[in-house]
């Protein structure tokens, strides 16, 4: 990457963040994580057996080496749900790190940002270091930074739906804003959206099922690596302005002109 992304201090050369859940095989979800480049990937607590050893265990099949292991409180419903998942995870050894969850609604799986911002504060007052997913609301991304949050994860879209950036004008606005990183998080269904989150202005892009659910993940992952990494190019380049009519590309002055012969 051209430039680093820097959270709490923790250096990512990599601004892409995959998942870990939905493959086929953890042998697939390995290849798909090696084709990404990515240097973090998120881990349910509440999904996964942390004591499993063995060729069987999904943590054996992260290679923590150059891979940082982010817990996140998914299946989470309250705020003190998720308080006490991501205080399993610190205490299971993976990290006092947490991409918090607090699902609102089963069916649209919206973050309860009340909950969200309670559970920021008394994570954050425990020395852990919060990374929250939210909605694309600019007041709550605010109010989770004022609460200590690292870094705010807004969505792009309902987790899992792969409908892409619906709401481009508030992300531009929460990352104006921001005085943390903003990493754009679910949503995301192909490369192209990846491409627009970054192009915004994202710190990075967090996703699972857009890889892991396409016919072939590694593939998947390998657009999405290409994806974040020409979007940050773009975004740091400078789009041109948008223009209703046509300008010419070439110069309109200093132009030579010919006068025909007549014979």
């Amino acid at each position: 990457m051209v430039d680093p992304l820097v959270i709490a201090g923790r250096t990512f050369t990599s601004r892409l963040v995959v998942g870990t859940g939905k493959y086929s095989s953890h042998a697939v979800m390995k290849a798909a994580h090696e084709a990404s480049g990515t240097e973090m990937v998120t881990v349910a607590v509440r999904r996964v057996d942390l004591a499993a050893k063995g060729a069987g265990a999904l943590l054996e099949w992260i290679d923590t080496s150059h891979i940082f292991i982010l817990p996140n409180t998914a299946g989470c419903y309250t705020a003190d749900d998720a308080v006490r998942t991501a205080r399993l995870g610190r205490e299971a050894g993976l990290s006092n790190w947490v991409k918090l969850e607090v699902i609102g609604d089963q069916e649209t799986l919206f973050p309860d940002t009340e909950a969200l911002i309670a559970a920021t504060h008394t994570l954050v007052k425990d020395g852990f270091v919060v990374l929250p997913y939210t909605n694309d609301d600019p007041i709550v991304a605010r109010k989770l930074e004022d609460a200590g949050a690292a870094a705010v994860m807004p969505l792009g879209a309902p987790i899992g739906s792969g409908l892409g950036i619906q709401n481009a004008n508030n992300l531009q606005i929460i990352k104006e804003r921001a005085g943390v990183p903003v990493i754009v998080d679910a949503g995301v269904g192909t490369a192209s959206d990846a491409a627009v989150a970054m192009e915004l202005g994202a710190d990075g892009v967090l996703m699972n099922t857009a890889i892991a659910g396409a016919s072939d993940p590694p593939l998947m992952a390998a657009a999405m690596k290409a994806a974040v990494f020409a979007g940050r190019l773009a975004f740091l380049a400078g789009r041109i302005e948008r223009r209703r009519y046509a300008t010419a590309s070439s110069p309109t002055s200093g132009l030579v002109t010919t006068a025909r012969r007549s014979g």
